[in-house]
């Protein structure tokens, strides 16, 4: 028996809120990395931010499961394909990419006063 469109459509969004969480935690991660030291870990989930943000850029800014969960449904609204509340989906990147770009500075900052 295949899933009918709204159990795919459920699982697109809790695969996109759970990959989400991951991203959001490592970001939130990275200066508490930050300041207790562990360069090396604040720098791996730089990188693994980083290339989240590659594959965004390459997408037109658009997770790829966005266009994945267009395809069961004829909402548009910001939080259609994510477990989020709508205020959160609308502003997610502008919120997120600013502790990122803060997180970096706070990280680069540091490691380099400590290396002086």
């Amino acid at each position: 028996m295949t899933p009918s469109p709204r159990l795919r459509l459920e699982a697109i969004k809790l695969a996109h809120t759970v990959i989400w969480a991951f991203f959001a935690a490592c970001i939130l991660a990275v200066p508490w990395y930050t300041w207790t030291g562990r360069f090396g870990r604040a720098f791996g989930l730089i990188a693994i931010v980083t290339v989240e943000v590659v594959i965004l850029v390459l997408n037109r800014w658009r997770c790829p499961l966005t266009d994945v969960a267009a395809r069961y449904t004829e909402k548009r609204r910001d939080n259609f394909d994510i477990y989020l509340p709508l205020w959160l989906a609308r502003h997610n990147k502008t919120i997120f990419g600013i502790l990122f770009v803060g997180g970096v500075i706070f990280t680069l900052g540091r490691w380099l006063q400590t290396r002086s």
